[in-house]
């Protein structure tokens, strides 16, 4: 995709505003363009709607939303600013005073404006913030996730939604719930979440209701609005480039049934079309450390910069474009994500370099893991490092659907999963430094089996102990690697999607090269630089920065002019 300098020309077709992309922040962007009466179009070059948000688990974070008020809970713009400035800091533009402010003020009203709607949320209760022990963070969590949704209430355009991270495991199971089913044989009340999912799975097939849950639901409930709004959402239509007439973004090039076709954007372009995850000879260019990480990227297939690449044609500014949401996963994937992620949080389990030395707090962000991934890299191979656990971590946990104790079926034969009656033998198993990882383990096991980590911390926070073990003490986060054999899986620093990209304005202006907004274009999520900064505050921060600025991108554009 390029951008097309053009003269005025006749249009195909004409709208106030022409929307690339189809996630989380493209839906909001739709239904608030329809609210102010605007006419609006979505394009989506992938045969399936939804984006990265659908194939999320939906989960949007939001500080002093309208949920955690209805409930009494105490949470302020002042509280949430000072954890932005604790935990992100200075980062420069993309999270500038101005952006904070604004998705800090936006955030709150597009949740309100969304329920007005008819979107239904529900509090992640528990699911803590991140960083809950900075300064300004919310132990209980911030992060809010779309109620169960019928996905009939579609129509002919069920087939075309994105399936959704509960498509994978075949159970209705919300995103709140997932990290309480993990241990479901550890507690009672981990026993009756699963009860309640299980119940939940069973009546919906029972009723012959398609139950969607995670970004499947949310996607879905804002499709279906958009739908009765008479906002359409053009599948296989691909941007091209972007129409450019006296220096303003006035309308788009597309491929629709094959055909070229041109659209006016009266009102304004906005760009939400994902990251360049995908895109290799970007990767390669702007983050040359990281070649091989294209191949192991996780993210949404549309993800290949075109839109981008336009934009940055227009002498757009970008920054952080050696950044990602890591996710750290098993080489291939073979061992099963949830599995691996799981993992981390869990008793009896930890991350060490080829030198057998742990280097991270296993169980904070998967954001922080990726990042210290490549930072260990440095000065020893943590890239790939290694997960290992003990035989007690086997017994004691179910790994994907499978009862407690039963590894997925060709693990070890595979040589995905390697093990060996000693540590020293696995080491070796693995090109790990066997003295190195002998001695490793038996200094974290010290002081493990007193529920302690004085190197790095784990389980000191809300949130590591509300992602671990709630039947394992005295820390449910953190025990010793003890009883044979051992296990070790390769692990790499996969991502969810490229962070880094177009510099905008707290309106979700395209900045160029004179700090100006580009006139007629905004963009939103990925295809930015984040107001997140090189940090991931809560469950579902991705989505919310997509969201609230593509929310705010179309105040914006349907905003009469000021003189």
């Amino acid at each position: 995709m390029t951008a097309d300098a053009a003269p005025a020309h006749e249009w195909d077709h004409e709208v106030d505003v022409v929307i690339v992309g189809s996630g989380g922040g493209g839906m909001v962007a739709a239904l608030a363009a329809a609210d102010a009466g605007a006419s609006a179009v979505v394009l989506e070059k992938r045969d399936l709607i939804g984006g990265s948000t659908a194939m999320s688990g939906g989960v949007v974070w939001i500080p002093d939303n309208p949920l955690l008020r209805a409930d009494g809970v105490a949470d302020s713009y002042e509280d949430a600013m000072a954890h932005f400035e604790a935990v992100v800091g200075d980062v420069g533009a993309c999270s500038s005073p101005e952006r904070r402010s604004a998705f800090l003020t936006s955030g709150p009203e597009m949740v309100t404006f969304l329920q007005e709607q008819g979107v239904r949320f529900e509090r992640c209760v528990g699911y803590s913030d991140y960083y809950s022990d900075e300064k300004g963070g919310l132990a209980t969590g911030r992060s809010i996730e779309p109620e169960p949704w019928d996905g009939r209430r579609l129509g002919a355009l069920e087939p075309r939604l994105q399936p959704g991270l509960a498509a994978g495991v075949g159970l209705a199971v919300k995103t709140n719930e997932v990290r309480t089913l993990a241990h479901w044989n550890r507690t009672p009340r981990a026993f009756g979440t699963a009860t309640r999912v299980i119940t939940r799975t069973w009546a919906a097939k029972a009723r012959r209701r398609h139950l969607l849950t995670n970004g499947a639901a949310l996607i879905g409930q804002m499709l279906a609005i958009a739908q009765d709004r008479g906002v359409p959402v053009w599948t296989d239509c691909p941007a091209t480039d972007l129409v450019v007439e006296d220096g303003r973004v006035v309308g788009v090039r597309a491929t629709r049934d094959g055909e070229p076709i041109t659209i006016r954007a009266r009102r304004g372009v906005l760009l939400a079309a994902g990251g360049f995850s995908h895109n290799a000879e970007m990767r390669r260019e702007h983050a040359p450390d990281r070649r091989q990480q294209p191949r192991w990227s996780i993210a949404n297939p549309g993800d290949t910069g075109d839109a981008l690449q336009a934009a940055m044609a227009l002498g757009a500014q970008t920054d952080l474009m050696d950044e990602a949401w890591w996710l750290p996963t098993p080489r291939g994937g073979k061992f099963g994500q949830s599995t691996l992620v799981d993992a981390r949080f869990r008793p009896g389990a930890i991350f060490v370099d080829a030198e057998g030395h742990r280097f991270v707090n296993e169980a904070n962000s998967y954001m922080e893991i990726g990042r210290a991934m490549y930072e260990r890299d440095r000065t020893a191979q943590a890239v790939p490092c290694w997960l290992v656990f003990d035989d007690g971590y086997r017994r004691r946990y179910s790994h994907g659907l499978s009862r407690p104790g039963k590894l997925p079926k060709g693990l070890i034969e595979s040589g995905t999963l390697k093990r060996a009656d000693t540590i020293e033998a696995l080491a070796a198993e693995c090109g790990i430094d066997p003295a190195g990882l002998a001695a490793e383990v038996a200094r974290f096991n010290r002081e493990a089996e007193h529920g302690r980590d004085p190197e790095h911390g784990r389980g000191s926070s809300a949130y590591n102990r509300a992602m671990g073990d709630p039947g394992h003490r005295p820390n449910p986060s953190l025990g010793p690697l003890a009883r044979a054999p051992f296990y070790a899986v390769e692990v790499v620093p996969s991502d969810i999607g490229t962070c880094g990209g177009l510099v905008t304005d707290a309106d979700a202006r395209v900045l160029g090269p004179d700090d100006a907004p580009i006139p007629g274009l905004y963009a939103t999520g990925n295809i930015t630089a984040t107001v997140m900064g090189r940090r991931y505050l809560g469950a579902g921060a991705s989505i919310a920065n997509t969201m609230v600025f593509g929310y705010r991108a179309v105040r914006h554009a349907t905003s009469p002019p000021t003189d």
